[in-house]
């Protein structure tokens, strides 16, 4: 099949990879996310799939919007038997929808319709789910809405950060889509539409979300740090002023230690919680580089009595 690819992270990378090494498809042209400026020169940088899509000689088109004629014309003149979507960051708007023979297939890490939206993995992570998987569905106008091909699952180990699941779940659904494609092709697939009353969704992550509350229980703090690793990430605040938590240990057992109090000894750094401890991980204070807690610990020597979070978080989000 001719194939129209959208997408722009890491995350698209293997379902791009196996579309390209596929010989049954051709992927006619790629729509990615601008170059964007990172780093402390702020340079321009290509999306992972632009970078990928240019290596492989395919045609890229980084529109601000599908809504322009000129894109809408490009789109329509590649004459696309079906357009795939893995985390592109667009909506695409109604009047495309039908433009391909079997439309826009998008590949979402999740069990649809479990999260819907932008976070699927990191918001599972945070709620304490213990299994997730991979949906291929049809797009239609509502966000995640439409009608679903197959589904894998994948289960949630007790240790995943959203970047390693989001990565085994990127490397699992790319075979999944092909199959789906397979289908599409010989009209053995049925999509099944979803249960809206058992819907639940996933809102883009800000760096709110990774401002840590000591309140919360050791459980709930480890599985929100997880569902936040890599992006946006953790974090405190250590005598004011911010400090960046990496994966922790939780330790639920009863604690003498007030929320958010902090006990280093020379081998680790625990920090109460409303309900038992955690154990720190990796910190990183502001404007230095990551490092074990215990050696941060050494150099920044804690008074006794203090407390993590306390005092004026940081408002800068």
């Amino acid at each position: 099949m001719r194939v129209l690819f959208a997408g722009t992270p890491e995350t698209a990378l293997p379902a791009l990879r196996a579309l390209i090494a596929a010989p049954e498809h051709e992927v006619v042209g790629v729509l990615t996310r601008a170059d964007a400026r990172r780093g402390r020169g702020r340079t321009l940088h290509p999306s992972p799939v632009a970078a990928a899509a240019r290596a492989a000689g395919l045609e890229v088109h980084t529109p601000a919007t599908l809504r322009d004629e000129d894109t809408q014309a490009w789109v329509r003149g590649l004459h696309a038997d079906v357009a795939v979507v893995v985390a592109y960051g667009r909506l695409v708007p109604t009047e495309l929808l039908d433009v391909p023979a079997h439309g826009w297939i998008n590949l979402h890490f999740s069990l649809l319709p479990a999260w819907r939206g932008a976070a699927p993995v990191q918001r599972a992570l945070i709620a304490g789910d213990t299994v997730t998987g991979a949906s291929v569905f049809r797009l239609e106008e509502g966000l995640d809405t439409g009608p679903v091909y197959a589904r894998i699952t994948e289960p949630i180990r007790p240790d995943d950060t959203a970047g390693e699941l989001l990565a085994r779940l990127a490397d699992a659904g790319a075979p999944l889509l092909l199959d789906v494609l397979s289908g599409l092709q010989s009209a053995a697939v049925v999509p099944q539409a979803q249960d809206a009353a058992r819907a639940t969704h996933a809102p883009v992550l800000t760096p709110a979300d990774g401002r840590i509350d000591f309140r919360d229980s050791a459980v709930d703090i480890d599985r929100r740090i997880r569902g936040v690793t890599p992006a946006p990430g953790a974090h405190t605040t250590y005598q004011g002023t911010r400090l960046r938590l990496g994966p922790v240990t939780p330790l639920p057992e009863v604690t003498d230690l007030a929320p958010g109090a902090l006990h280093a000894t020379k081998h680790e750094v625990r920090v109460g919680t409303g309900r038992g401890a955690v154990r720190l991980g990796r910190v990183a204070p502001a404007g230095k580089h990551w490092m074990d807690a215990d050696a941060w610990a050494r150099g920044a020597r804690p008074a006794a009595g203090t407390v993590l979070g306390q005092a004026a978080e940081d408002t800068n989000e």
